[in-house]
């Protein structure tokens, strides 16, 4: 009876070790809002990246905005914050001028 409870403890471990290995494809972008944006808006939409688990990679002073790595429906919740205030999302690349 014990051996077949720490079996089953065991297959349940290895399930949610194997579960928590899973991750989402991951998408870097640059997300910039309206000027007249508020800041906590802006607040909202990292939370909303870190919470999905990603991460703010930088943070622009020039416009209002940032850029993330993050799953891609996290991209869907920033989106949802607020219809006054929407987020242009744009995939972050590289540009050079020539």
């Amino acid at each position: 009876m014990a051996s077949r409870i720490a079996y089953v403890l065991l297959v349940i471990l290895s399930l949610i070790l194997l579960a928590s290995a899973v991750k989402l494809p991951q998408k870097s972008v640059v997300i910039s809002f309206p000027k007249d944006t508020p800041g906590h808006i802006l607040d909202q939409a990292k939370e909303a990246i870190t919470q999905a688990g990603g991460f703010i990679t930088h943070e622009y002073k020039i416009f209002k905005g940032f850029a993330a790595t993050a799953p891609v429906k996290a991209f869907d919740a920033v989106k949802a914050l607020s219809a006054q205030y929407l987020p242009v999302i744009e995939e972050d690349q590289i540009i050079t001028a020539q």
